[in-house]
């Protein structure tokens, strides 16, 4: 099995205006599968996917793109909300890369980008999984904001946010608080601190403000026709698993896999149930 490492499956192209950093594994004549992240503080695709990528390598032309404004890709203002913002730049970075049509796995924001392409862009998507969707779930019995929700925000709005208050925010993320070791902690400071990223996450929350009704993709799941699965963790306490219910019933051709004794990061609590799961659905 090849060694996927940081930076040798790094890559940088034109979508449209912007420049995306991407990372690239797999097959170049194998079908695309193209990976979204969410939006914590420092996100990015590496960040999110590394540990997902040789797997997925073995069987798609695998693309884990950071998203405007994260990562290495470049740091727009954007000028309509962030999901349909992040989906034009995905198309244009098929288009780029002369990719016709992809599989689609979004986690959190990157879930509402995804199913923003499937609703604008239908024909470019064959299949979605959204994780845990931002945009999409609607939270029928549980608080809103969510604590995770609450978290993500203090620290955002936070002049010097410190560990700790990440520390609290990344234990709000999983079921198993020892996952969130001093190491990873430093870590995620240290990306989660730079000017840049806090720029980037701030534009894509300002986005929001100004076109809240972006928001709302519950609102347009009813137009997403290609073949969907749901994923979440039992245990989610930044979109509680309420909210999967709206998505389950709206989405047309929508299935749903619930992970035990996970929260929000179910592709990274549950790899290899994730993963073989994601396989089998992305190839069915």
């Amino acid at each position: 099995m090849p060694i996927h490492s940081y930076e040798n499956t790094s890559r940088t192209a034109k979508a449209g205006p912007l420049t995306l950093h991407y990372h690239e594994a797999g097959p170049a004549d194998g079908p695309a599968l193209v990976l979204l992240h969410g939006g914590g503080p420092g996100a990015s695709g590496w960040g999110s996917f590394a540990a997902n990528l040789p797997h997925f390598a073995e069987h798609f032309r695998t693309l884990a793109i950071d998203q405007p404004g994260y990562g290495r890709s470049d740091l727009p203002e954007p000028d309509r909300d962030y999901f349909s913002y992040s989906a034009r730049a995905v198309i244009a970075l098929m288009d780029e890369l002369a990719i016709p049509r992809a599989h689609f796995l979004g986690t959190s924001l990157g879930g509402g980008a995804a199913a923003r392409i499937a609703v604008d862009h239908p024909e470019r998507a064959a299949t979605l999984l959204l994780s845990a969707p931002a945009g999409i779930s609607l939270s029928l019995f549980s608080p809103t904001p969510s604590e995770g929700l609450r978290r993500l925000i203090e620290f955002g709005r936070t002049p010097e946010p410190t560990r700790e208050q990440l520390r609290t925010l990344l234990t709000t993320l999983v079921h198993d608080p020892s996952r969130v070791t001093e190491a990873l902690v430093e870590e995620r400071f240290a990306e989660a601190t730079e000017e840049r990223a806090r720029l980037g996450s701030a534009r894509m929350a300002a986005s929001f403000a100004k076109w809240p009704e972006g928001a709302q993709l519950w609102r347009e799941a009813h137009r997403i026709s290609c073949p969907v699965l749901l994923t979440w963790g039992r245990e989610d306490r930044v979109a509680p698993l309420d909210g999967a219910f709206v998505a389950l019933g709206a989405i047309p051709d929508a299935r749903l896999h619930v992970f035990p004794r996970c929260g929000h990061l179910v592709h990274s609590e549950a790899a290899e149930d994730f993963q073989r799961l994601a396989t089998a659905f992305f190839r069915h």
